[in-house]
């Protein structure tokens, strides 16, 4: 007697088979491995390139003083006055934020009385930042003198009377940035490349007419593709942060915790990016047109999602675009993780966007998908 037919035999069958295609596809190594660890061999060695100093302004800071304008002229300056007292105090000790400043009005002759805290976790933008101030405050008081007549013997005082401290934090590195960026950037490329090449190449060649000769259900031809996928590219992200953090010192807070979260996250981020490869698959008309449209789902993303540097250097208007983008909830749902030590439940808004847009491209790739 014939035992009876398993598809979930057949699942891990095809799933088996396709995990060998994808170890034998040079494509594949080269997006999900190769260029990954070439961007951050780069990128952590050259520091990230230009620098932004994130400076927060404190509540009931005078923003009509004349140093909080110049700092407003500086391009290299961000300054951020939409978070409250402890997120910006937390946020200073985590090194999200170079320095906090507080700034009094300024009333000639009198002396303008600036607080600033620097951290620890800020690295060389403290003394980059301190700079400027000095120049600044040189400014100021060459303006004064130049206003004031001075008379022998009277002393005129200074224009900024300064008070700084230092608050302890992490030191935030650039492979910390930089490192989950690319794991961003690897499970784009194989979710969306990888997938509309498979199942077009599938349909084109004939295959998939031919499973069905068998009692195979089309779920297991779906299934079995994405669990090879899904294996491959998490092997490929835990290569990836084992380099990070004994090569480049790659902050995993937790340890093995916080690499369990991150992987975890690269699952739920490489499904939802497999649903545009679904969908581009089926609105393909041949192998050729794919890359195309792989590209105008994947190009933004890569440069406006903090692949490769922060968004906060964009302006206002296209840091929301940026905000809407899936990858850019990836990411910094991963930068949490491993560098604050934010659990799943700590990143339930970034989830939740994810979930969005697993629903809203599933749904389109149903409708597109098209199995002959």
């Amino acid at each position: 007697m014939n035992p009876k037919y398993s598809n979930t035999r057949a699942t891990l069958a095809i799933a088996r088979a396709s995990f060998r295609s994808i170890l034998r596809s040079p494509s594949a190594v080269v997006f999900s491995l190769a260029f990954p660890l070439i961007f951050i061999v780069v990128f952590a060695n050259i520091g990230g390139g230009g620098m932004t100093i994130d400076v927060g302004v404190s509540k009931g800071c005078d923003t009509l003083n004349p140093v909080y304008k110049a700092l407003q002229k500086i391009n290299m300056v961000h300054l951020i006055k939409n978070q409250s007292t402890d997120q910006m105090n937390a946020n200073l000790a985590k090194g999200s934020l170079d320095a906090i400043i507080h700034l009094t009005p300024f009333n000639p002759p009198k002396s303008i009385n600036m607080n600033v805290q620097y951290s620890h976790a800020s690295g060389d933008k403290s003394a980059v930042l301190r700079s400027m101030l000095q120049n600044i405050f040189y400014n100021i008081q060459s303006q004064q003198l130049s206003r004031i007549q001075s008379y022998s013997g009277i002393k005129i005082p200074p224009a900024v009377e300064l008070k700084e401290t230092i608050v302890t934090g992490r030191e935030y590195k650039y492979i910390d940035f930089i490192l989950p960026g690319q794991l961003g950037f690897s499970l784009l490329s194989s979710g969306v490349f990888g997938t509309a090449f498979v199942f077009i190449s599938l349909r084109l060649t004939l295959v998939i007419k031919r499973f069905f000769a068998t009692p195979v259900k089309r779920y297991s031809i779906v299934l079995g593709e994405a669990l090879a996928r899904i294996v491959f590219s998490l092997l490929g992200a835990l290569f990836i942060i084992m380099i990070g953090h004994y090569v480049f010192g790659f902050t995993l807070i937790h340890g093995i915790a916080t690499v369990a979260n991150m992987l975890l996250l690269c699952t739920i981020g490489l499904i939802i990016f497999m649903g545009f490869g679904f969908t581009i698959s089926g609105i393909a008309k041949n192998e050729s047109t794919v890359p195309p449209l792989s590209n105008i789902v994947t190009l933004p993303q890569f440069l406006l999602s903090g692949t490769f540097f922060s968004i906060t250097a964009f302006p206002t208007w296209l840091q929301h675009i940026s905000k809407v983008l899936p990858l850019t909830h990836l990411n910094d749902a991963m930068r949490k993780v491993a560098f604050e030590g934010a659990g799943l439940g700590d990143v339930t808004h970034q989830l939740f966007i994810l979930l969005l847009w697993g629903i809203g491209i599933y749904a389109v790739a149903v409708k597109t998908f098209k199995w002959e």
